[in-house]
């Protein structure tokens, strides 16, 4: 079933047109990725598609049954509401539903009226079909999912950071009663494993998503479709990010040979103009116009291939080179009042490493990346680096640059003994190009303040960089080019990401930091993923020494237990089919046109019914727990 229908779809603003002539459809159940650069056009598409915008030409048809969730719809919220009070307005509906069912049921107890029975009947479908029996516990489930921890969740809204606030919006729209949700940048304010969940659930809900994301990985784990808005146009690919990547490829060398094609056979006409003119003669210039007409016609058919446009140039390099180890660090520890970041922080970073330092938000990541930087001291412990170490730190807060500088005053300021041309060079590199350069830092965007901030650490060649999140504020094309750029790096890395195919790309070392120490990992994030299923999911044992237990008990412990599993898992499913076949029993029996004229029985068989579908319920769920 279609849930909307674009046609001839065109848009933009007095600065220009966005796209023109955009058509797609979306279906029930489809993940679609909806990518382009930062101000193609993206959040506005989502805005044509609620109706908050009108198309300037052509249309969005949307189906009888659509029920669109944007999460800008969720982002006020009662500052004097808990988290999970808020969270739970979006079940404001069965809320009052239930009130009214308990209204019904209570006039029922003395009064048979047919009409409040059907009512009856349809409250308790709709009920569940909203999760009436369950939502309660959903909500908290989506809550802890998402980052928050179980004291967090009566905490009042009011002592929420933005970040905080946006992830309470997330979980109000993923528990709506949307069947197409459009959600922008979800995973912004997610630690990997608030990001491992969402995706588990965006791959068991029931309805459609389009989905803006920078996150790759996170694209190709829940999207089959791929949506780019480029040069005015929206193309619809099947796949997710990285098939798109490869098909979007090989169109590319198709249109490069098509444009290299008519720009030749452009100069080859020219050439004609040229040698007509020459001539001189009447009848020349009537060719000469026939000429012209066909330049005209084949231009305006003529599509520029990606890499003739624009596009971030990213190059670090190291002028000295560093001894073979760069850093040790023994037995830091750093806390905080009232909260302990981490202790028994040992580690070794070598010549030529690319290591990423995970770990769960609040566990001091970029702490530790500030104690190195000397932002802030440890409590205990010491480090030290190796000779010949430069570094370049970038930080996630992209806070360190002047707002009432030009961009061109920030570079040359700190590179006095650079002209102005090469810094006009350098910052062209960056896509800072004419009066661009002459903008205050105050009105730049996160992605030109981040793209400032490493070019600065570029042309200070560093051996040793100490990145913080350094894709957060990226759009994928200018992580791309990081990417290459890094992966031909000759210095060192040491790098907290949440991003995982930037992880993927270039880690051959995992530090995964905990409250009590740190392990470190050979490999990516798959081999990191790996080692988790090898061991305990507990980060507090992580790196401890297992302490020796009595084999043969812990087994025949382990057998009682899974005896005592299977023998409960055996006493459900007998339960369940009972109360099956007793519902089964009471529908056939309520739809027996005797019963329907006993309005007593009808309400007594309807009370048993209700009570069944609750008990099964319970059953059904206790049951998927067990078998878990």
């Amino acid at each position: 079933m279609s849930l909307l229908t674009a046609l001839n779809l065109t848009f933009g603003f007095s600065d220009g047109v966005l796209f023109k002539g955009a058509a797609f459809q979306v279906e029930e159940n489809d993940r679609i990725g909806l990518i382009g650069a930062n101000g193609t056009g993206k959040t506005t598409l989502f805005k044509l598609i609620t109706g908050e915008y009108t198309p300037q030409e052509g249309g969005i048809v949307r189906g009888k049954d659509v029920r669109i969730g944007y999460m800008e719809q969720y982002l006020d919220c009662d500052d004097n509401c808990t988290v999970y009070d808020e969270a739970l307005k979006v079940f404001s509906d069965v809320s009052e539903m239930e009130a009214e069912l308990d209204k019904i049921t209570k006039s029922l107890e003395n009064n048979s009226d047919i009409k409040l029975i059907e009512r009856q009947l349809s409250l308790t479908e709709e009920i569940e079909r909203r999760d009436g029996l369950v939502y309660k516990g959903k909500t908290r489930s989506a809550l802890l999912g998402l980052g928050f921890k179980e004291e967090e969740l009566n905490s009042p809204v009011k002592n929420l950071s933005g970040g905080q606030r946006s992830k309470v919006s997330l979980c109000k729209l993923l528990l709506s009663d949307a069947n197409l949700i459009l959600l922008d940048e979800p995973t912004n304010n997610l630690d990997i494993d608030a990001i491992t969940w969402l995706e588990d659930y965006l791959a068991k809900y029931k309805g459609a998503v389009i989905v803006v994301s920078h996150d790759r990985y996170f694209l190709d784990k829940i999207t089959f479709l791929t949506m780019e808005i480029a040069y005015k146009k929206i193309t619809m690919t099947k796949g997710n990010y990285t098939i798109f990547q490869k098909l979007k490829a090989e169109r590319e060398l198709t249109i490069e040979r098509e444009y290299e094609k008519n720009i030749a056979e452009i100069k080859r006409i020219e050439g004609i103009i040229e040698q007509q003119k020459r001539f001189n003669q009447e009848r020349n210039y009537i060719t000469i116009a026939s000429k012209e007409k066909q330049i005209e016609r084949i231009k305006a058919d003529l599509v520029v291939p990606d890499k003739a446009f624009a596009a971030v140039k990213f190059s670090f390099d190291s002028e000295l080179r560093s001894g073979d180890n760069v850093l040790t660090v023994f037995d830091l520890e750093k806390s905080f009042p009232q909260k302990e970041l981490f202790k028994n922080l040992n580690l070794s970073v070598n010549r030529e490493d690319k290591m990423f330092l995970l770990g769960p938000n609040g566990c001091g990541k970029s702490t530790f990346l500030k104690i190195l930087n000397k932002e802030i001291s440890q409590d205990s412990g010491i480090f030290k680096f190796g000779a010949n170490v430069k570094i370049g730190y970038f930080d996630q807060n992209i806070d360190k640059l002047d707002s009432e500088k030009t961009v061109l005053d920030e570079v040359w300021d700190m590179y006095r003994f650079m002209d102005q041309t090469e810094i006009r060079n350098a910052l062209a590199l960056f896509l800072f190009r004419g009066d661009d350069v002459f903008k205050k830092i105050s009105v730049l965007s996160g992605g030109e303040r981040a793209k400032l901030s490493l070019l600065k650490i570029m042309l200070s060649k560093p051996n040793f960089l100490i990145l913080d999140e350094p894709t957060n504020h990226l759009d994928i094309n200018s992580r791309e080019a990081l990417e290459d750029a890094l992966e031909n790096y000759n210095g060192t890395l040491l790098v907290v990401s949440h991003d995982r195919y930037f992880i993927n790309k270039l880690s051959d070392k995992i530090l995964y930091l905990t409250h009590d120490g740190a392990v470190t990992i050979d490999g990516n994030y798959e081999t990191y993923l790996e080692f988790k299923d090898k061991n305990s999911r507990n980060s507090e044992s992580v790196k401890k020494t297992e302490p020796k237990v009595n084999t043969y008990k812990l087994q025949k412990e382990q057998q009682a237990l899974e005896r005592k599993r299977n023998a409960r898992i055996s006493k459900i499913e007998k339960e369940i089919n009972e109360k099956e076949e007793l519902v089964s029993e009471i529908q056939n029996l309520l739809s027996s046109p005797e019963i329907a004229a006993d309005y007593e029985k009808l309400l007594q068989l309807t009370e048993q019914f209700n009570i069944l579908k609750t008990e099964l319920d319970a059953l059904y769920e206790e049951w998927e727990d067990i078998q878990s």
